[in-house]
């Protein structure tokens, strides 16, 4: 099931939960009973966690113009040595 949000004149906004076959079809205001208008969104981009929607908008910004840095920010990858095969030679 999809939740779809509507707006009616009068009640203002809600939301419906209803198959994606029934997407098209017109939908009642739950206060008033008058017909509602479907509001189109982006699908769940409000509902990211804010440093995941703070990396994309930093990435889409990015692929236009780079940002140019000056020193390494973060942590570094984890170094692991494992033991190699007896069959891999090592220089």
């Amino acid at each position: 099931m999809t939740i779809y949000a509507f707006t009616c004149e009068a009640c203002g906004p809600f939301e419906l939960s209803r198959p994606m076959t029934e997407a098209a079809a017109p939908a009642r205001c739950p206060g008033c009973g008058t017909k509602a208008r479907r509001v189109f969104a982006p699908p769940g981009l409000a509902l990211l966690p804010a440093p995941m929607r703070r990396v994309l908008n930093e990435e889409d910004r990015s692929a236009h113009a780079p940002d140019v840095v000056a020193e390494r920010r973060g942590r570094p990858l984890p170094h692991r040595h494992e033991p190699s095969p007896p069959w891999v030679l090592s220089h």
